[in-house]
């Protein structure tokens, strides 16, 4: 893999291209680590090894113009059984870890070093084997798209939003590529993994609203039941980006679940809140746990647009409930400028990360989750990265 540097005599081989479509639920017993381990961290079993062949005998040569004699065993035995040699499996952890360093001012700071980087695994630092802030990096990115009664009041304003983000992070260069999964009763594969962005963009528009919440169950399927790219989670990376408002009434699976999956098959996971100006969700804790503790973020473009805008009245507009809504025509204004930012903070914040790659050193292998902690050696600065891994199978 470009970058990354070899052990010496230890053949390293990831083999992200066989994993398994059917996983279990988190804690059935199947292997998928939380660091890459010989194996995509997937949620099946591994793919059987076949036995290395037996060695062929080493041959002695006999003195210049000699012939050997043949070998045959005496009277009556039969020749010893050759003896097959096992095959030899290296499994190595590796941790990949995309950081995000930002300003006071929520800018992106992009031209930092490998050396302004320490890394520490449950307060352990660590050797640093890959880095790199190129931006044009390879991703897979899940669109997961609320498809419940909530979103209906502004459907068509969050239609939009998936339609730039899809425009945007799949631009036509076979290295990016996306799914889309849509929820509300029930979950559902819409589009599975393309780079062709025109095929998410034609369901998004034929798309409508309503029903039940199965975000949870939305979740399992982007990471167990889609089309994978060679190369995943490392590269491409993975990203999930949530556009609905947290709430869950109609998933199998929990939070604890799905966020246990998403962290061992790797997922960075963003959201963009759908909950209006005048709106309280109480699904939102939900949404930023997931966000938060896989490295992602929050973006919230429909909050807070308004404190310059006169003209707006609170009035009943969907079936008692209460919400702000305009008065004068600066309101489209507004939402668009709102998308708009969420869009572009989303977009850039996935292609301007830095990857870190490392093999923990030996630890305590009874803990199953262990914590990262990423500095940078700046000041004011702010470091966003996943919270930690799964070192051990459930």
């Amino acid at each position: 893999m470009p970058g990354m540097a070899k052990p010496l005599l230890l053949v390293y081989v990831l083999s992200f291209g066989a994993f398994a479509q059917q996983a279990p639920a988190p804690g059935s017993g199947e292997k998928p680590a939380g660091a890459s381990t010989g194996t995509a961290p997937a949620a099946g079993p591994a793919p059987q090894t076949q036995p290395a062949a037996p060695a062929a005998p080493a041959q002695t040569a006999a003195p210049s113009g000699q012939q050997s004699p043949p070998q045959t065993p005496p009277p009556g035995t039969q020749p010893p059984a050759e003896i097959p040699h096992p095959a030899i499996r290296v499994q190595v952890d590796e941790v990949v870890v995309p950081i995000t360093v930002t300003d006071t001012e929520g800018r992106f700071v992009s031209d930092l070093e490998q050396h302004n980087f320490k890394i520490f695994d449950d307060g352990q630092e660590q050797t640093i084997r890959f880095f790199t802030r190129e931006r044009n990096q390879p991703v897979v990115v899940g669109f997961v798209l609320d498809m419940s009664n909530a979103t209906r009041i502004h459907w068509k304003t969050f239609q939009d939003a998936a339609l730039e983000l899809v425009w945007n992070l799949l631009p036509g260069n076979p290295r990016f590529s996306g799914f889309l999964i849509t929820y509300s009763n029930d979950a559902e594969v819409a589009v599975n993994t393309t780079s062709d962005s025109d095929k998410i963009a034609s369901k998004i528009r034929k798309l409508k609203p309503g029903g039940g919440a199965a975000l949870f169950d939305a979740i399992y399927l982007a990471c167990t039941k889609r089309s994978l790219v060679e190369g995943e989670p490392v590269e491409p990376r993975r990203v999930l980006i949530i556009i609905g408002d947290g709430h869950d009434s109609a998933s199998r699976y929990t939070l604890d679940q799905v966020l246990e999956l998403a962290q061992r098959n790797l997922f960075t996971i963003y959201g963009i809140s759908t909950v209006a100006f005048g709106f309280n969700a109480e699904g939102d804790k939900n949404l930023r746990r997931l966000a938060e503790e896989t490295g992602g973020r929050v973006e919230y473009p429909l909050q807070g647009l308004y404190s310059d805008v006169s003209g707006y009245l609170s009035k009943p507009s969907d079936a008692g409930n209460y919400a702000y809504t305009v008065g004068t025509g600066a309101y489209a204004a507004q939402i668009a400028g709102g998308i708009f930012k969420a869009v572009a903070n989303t977009a850039g914040e996935i292609t301007t990360q830095y990857i870190i790659r490392y093999v923990p050193q030996a630890s305590d292998t009874n803990r199953a989750f262990r914590n990262i902690e990423v500095k940078v050696d700046l000041a004011s600065v702010k470091v966003r990265a996943r919270k930690g891994y799964f070192a051990t199978a459930p």
